[in-house]
């Protein structure tokens, strides 16, 4: 990467900070919410510390993962669930605030907040161990130049771990700042992913050549002996 490419991607991550803080902390009414800032903070290490092992590991890979999820090669389809699926996290950000950092509906203890952090932090690994195993995962759904079938990895359990993993995030950060109605955002989440899944994959098989081959092979698309 060069250096002006760095530079965008650490001002991409101070703006996308900068609006997480706006959309927890704006409906919390107020800045002295250690949960929220303990998230806030979690967030923020997890995600620089992917972007610097990416830079180090496969540069190439850092840029198509900061690259616009939203992209004129996508399908209006595709197009349409991506800026869905943004829509709805900034939605489950700024209501984790409202309910965790104003109205404590439903308050977690300590060590629910303990199991949250370590799910977050497992979801970010499991991030890391499913690009380390295809470093064609882009933001965006596509068939690059030369890419082959992923199948080592997490690939060999799940045909889209990147999307099986997406619930450890979706449940730690409720739990983390106190919110457990914010689990409710499971549920348009998983439909979301699903539909994005199934687009997806009729690309792949249609697009990259042994796609087809890996399907039968590796049955389960999200979560092992369920779907």
């Amino acid at each position: 990467m060069s250096a002006s490419e760095i530079v965008r991607g650490v001002a991409s991550q101070v703006i996308l900070t900068a609006v997480i803080v706006a959309l927890l902390f704006g409906p919390a009414g107020t800045l002295a919410w250690p949960a929220g800032w303990a998230f806030l903070v979690l967030f923020a290490a997890c995600s620089q510390a992917m972007g610097i092992w990416l830079l180090r590991t496969d540069p190439e890979l850092l840029k198509r993962r900061m690259a616009s999820p939203v992209a004129a090669s996508q399908t209006p389809r595709d197009r349409a669930i991506a800026i869905a699926i943004f829509v709805l996290m900034a939605l489950w950000v700024g209501f984790m605030g409202l309910d965790g950092g104003r109205l404590h509906l439903a308050p977690t203890p300590v060590w629910a907040k303990a199991i949250g952090a370590a799910l977050i932090v497992l979801a970010f690994a499991g991030w890391a161990w499913v690009l380390a195993a295809n470093r064609y995962a882009a933001i965006t759904v596509g068939v690059m130049a030369g890419q082959q079938v992923a199948t080592g990895g997490p690939y060999a359990f799940v045909r889209h771990p990147m999307y099986a993993l997406v619930p450890l995030l979706l449940i730690g950060g409720p739990l983390m700042t106190g919110s457990l109605w914010s689990l409710a955002f499971l549920i348009p989440a998983e439909a979301l992913l699903a539909a994005r899944t199934l687009g997806e994959e009729q690309l792949l098989v249609r697009d990259l050549p042994g796609y087809a081959d890996y399907t039968k092979k590796v049955r389960w698309r999200l979560v092992p002996g369920v779907w």
